[in-house]
């Protein structure tokens, strides 16, 4: 119990003894009996006993009833003008209170038959006191007894009131704590898919940089010029990245606000061909897309799609690539040419030299198994193919249906672990990397 509920309690009793010996000393209600017995020592006494116990009520709710109910019914017996007995009444409301729903079933049986021991009590100190209880009396013990059912019934109300409260604030918090652990879920795979987007993003450049590096060194003796424009487009390249890293990174922290938006519209395929172009890819480029038609998560996945498949041009390609995307029966379709040089056709983990058309046919590199995995996300779907030495791209992005809705019954493209790690994406080996754009800017230079 605490402080609080004792120093209530305590005040309690004291207002019943008062109350209970104003009464006795005013020889009850109404006219009074010239039989009533007047307050005397024991009559304070029997007082304090029918009241004071009014303290311990939450820590002992049956025996303060027992005891209060006892004091009560001397008073009675001895003639005294008991006619506000609080202490009983208060007693019994707080055995309604306490043991009504208690586990036990004896404990139960005790408190009902608590509750209504106060009138037969009252009964039987009447008849000691030689009253005729059946001529006299009946209505008014009838009164006791309703009186005193009404009081345990209201407690036992009130802790059923209590509970159903408490019931409800739990069931509250529960689901405040639940809405907390999905907020925080969502961040954590929202700061997930941050993180691989920076994956993307810097494995992206650093295979730009790598090939404007081949083709700077190839050309720095024949061409200055053009080892110039080489040198400044990794500069370029390489301010972008930065700048992105810092942006993404502060969404990864716990104190930011929302992570950069996806780009909205088709603009952001335009520039991204510019940019490969300013990097020294020859893009013939056809974009028909409306942007205000197609959703951002469609627009994201489009821009990330045609991201990798012109870096892939650029990395195991002849300098040049075709590009063509537009919108049609609800549809993004965007479809990547580009002529491949003998050896880089197949498998990303092929040596050099090794032709293997069947693998990019099917999939190849891992590069391709993230494309793939990003168009059934959302519903679309992608393919591959080599013939007479060029590689085609085609995928499909559907706009107006749910993400995930193909993801479900697509085929495995591939390690869904390799999606984002392999060489295709910018982040395979040192070896097949370095010589994949020594490769492609030898082809440049000599292209130039």
């Amino acid at each position: 119990m605490s402080r609080r509920n004792a120093i209530i309690d305590a005040g309690l009793g004291l207002v019943a003894f008062a109350l209970s010996v104003g009464v006795l000393a005013a020889d009850g209600f109404g006219t009074p009996d010239a039989r009533v017995r007047h307050l005397d020592a024991l009559g304070v006494l029997l007082a304090a006993v029918s009241a004071l116990p009014l303290a311990a009520r939450r820590v002992a709710p049956l025996t303060v009833g027992a005891v209060t109910i006892a004091a009560s019914a001397l008073l009675y017996r001895l003639g005294y003008a008991f006619d506000l007995p609080l202490g009983p009444a208060v007693a019994v409301y707080t055995i309604g209170l306490t043991c009504g729903g208690d586990p036990r079933p004896a404990r139960r049986r005790l408190a009902v038959l608590a509750t209504v021991a106060f009138a037969p009590v009252v009964a039987a100190a009447y008849a000691a006191r030689g009253e005729d209880v059946g001529a006299i009396l009946v209505p008014e013990l009838v009164g006791l007894l309703a009186a005193s059912a009404a009081l345990g019934l209201a407690g036992d109300r009130t802790r059923l009131r209590r509970e159903r409260i408490a019931g409800l604030e739990e069931r509250a918090q529960r689901a405040e704590r639940e809405a907390e652990r999905e907020r925080r879920l969502a961040a954590a795979e929202e700061r997930t898919r941050i993180a691989r987007e920076l994956h993307d993003s810097a494995g992206h450049a650093i295979n730009v940089i790598l090939v404007q590096a081949g083709a700077a060194r190839l050309l720095y003796e024949r061409d200055p010029a053009s080892s110039l424009r080489a040198i400044a487009t990794i500069e370029e390249v390489a301010l972008d990245t930065i700048g992105e890293i810092d942006k993404l990174v502060r969404a990864l922290r716990e104190d930011t606000g929302a992570p950069p938006a996806p780009p909205p519209d088709a603009s952001a395929l335009e520039d991204l061909v510019r940019q490969h172009r300013q990097s020294g890819l020859e893009v013939d480029a056809h974009l028909a897309v409306p942007g205000e038609l197609v959703p951002r998560s469609v627009a994201w996945a489009a821009y990330r799609i045609l991201q990798e498949a012109l870096t892939n041009a650029a990395r195991h390609g002849r300098g040049a690539a075709s590009v063509a995307a537009r919108y049609a029966a609800g549809a993004v379709e965007i479809t990547v040419t580009n002529p491949v040089v003998a050896g880089r056709a197949g498998s990303a983990r092929a040596s050099p030299g090794e032709v293997a058309p069947a693998a990019a046919t099917a999939g190849g590199g891992h590069g391709v198994v993230g494309m793939r995995e990003r168009a059934t996300l959302l519903g679309g779907t992608l393919s591959t193919a080599v013939e007479h030495g060029v590689f085609r791209l085609h995928v499909s992005l559907p706009v107006g249906r749910s993400p995930g809705s193909a993801a479900k019954n697509a085929p495995p493209s591939g390690p869904s672990g390799a999606a984002e790690n392999g060489p295709e994406s910018g982040t395979g080996g040192g070896t097949d990397r370095a010589e994949t754009g020594s490769d492609t800017a030898s082809a440049r230079g000599e292209a130039a």
